[in-house]
């Protein structure tokens, strides 16, 4: 009887353990003199990824939940060269490789990634950031940091960028990259990234690219995908647009009429000029499928 006893209660204890036990990991950079630029450098092989402003004096916040199981996650910064040098890798300590991770994010339920991310980023540091993603999502709001440079690159992602109050990037931007083998790239209020070239490249997936306005300085953007579908939302007709579609027969392409056509390929606003300070020059590449312009 005494032995039937340990066993329930032992099955008991065994059922009331989580089956995906997560814990929380917390990173902090409160070094705040002897450098004029933040480069972070983040790695993450399968998660949710948010970034979003913090009101802090600090310039480097991170929050993590984990998996206990098979997480190894490394952090480390230094001060050199008038730069913060911040780096975090999550590594996969067990043997799932990419082809799994890829066939996981087609058929399972999207919200379930094993571990999930929050940066916080201050006002009043200058950023470089440097991401590389595995399997996942990513959610990047901008609103109030200054953003000198962003890469994102993936292996299979849904990549958002946004400004979640109407304040546009108060540095210019050298370069926002954007590269993903699958997935869906939304880059909301475009314009307000201030960058000076914009390059999204996505291999099977869609781009999402909204101008809700003009700019402020010339852009050059090139968006390109090999099998999936290019959607831009123009901004108003009297900014100084230039747009050159490179297409197969096998691509659809759908465009206002307003757009005038300067050769076979390359179209352009009302308010075009060659010369004008503020053109969003924009080369859209689709292999196959479509290209939707509004």
């Amino acid at each position: 009887m005494l032995k039937k006893l340990c066993l329930l209660i032992t099955w008991i204890v065994v059922q009331a353990i989580p089956a995906q036990a997560q814990f929380v990991k917390e990173y902090k950079v409160t070094e705040r003199k002897g450098y004029e630029l933040v480069y972070l450098n983040f790695s993450s092989y399968k998660s949710l990824t948010q970034l979003k402003r913090v009101i802090s004096s600090d310039p480097i916040y991170i929050h993590g939940h984990l998996l206990k199981s098979n997480i190894l996650p490394d952090f480390r910064y230094s001060v050199h060269d008038n730069m913060l040098d911040a780096k975090l890798v999550h590594k996969n300590v067990e043997s799932d490789n990419l082809g799994k991770s890829i066939t996981s994010k087609l058929f399972s339920d999207n919200s379930d990634f094993d571990h999930s991310w929050d940066l916080g980023l201050a006002s009043n540091f200058l950023y470089h950031l440097d991401f590389n993603l595995g399997v996942g999502r990513s959610d990047f709001d901008l609103a109030q940091i200054p953003v000198s440079q962003l890469k994102v690159k993936s292996a299979s992602a849904d990549v958002k960028i946004h400004y979640g109050s109407a304040i546009p990037n108060q540095v210019e931007m050298d370069t926002l990259l954007v590269t993903l083998n699958m997935g869906v790239v939304e880059i909301q209020n475009a314009n307000f990234t201030n960058s000076r070239k914009m390059i999204v490249e996505v291999n099977y997936g869609k781009i999402d690219l909204n101008y809700s306005d003009g700019l402020a300085s010339s852009c050059q953007v090139i968006a390109a995908v090999s099998g999936g579908s290019i959607y831009l939302k123009l901004p108003p007709d009297s900014n100084p647009v230039k747009i050159r579609m490179k297409t197969t027969p096998m691509c659809r392409t759908v465009f206002p009429k307003y757009l005038k056509a300067i050769d076979k390929e390359t179209y352009v606003t009302k308010g075009f000029k060659a010369s004008d300070p503020r053109l969003l020059e924009l080369i859209l590449d689709v292999g196959v499928g479509s290209i939707t312009i509004e």
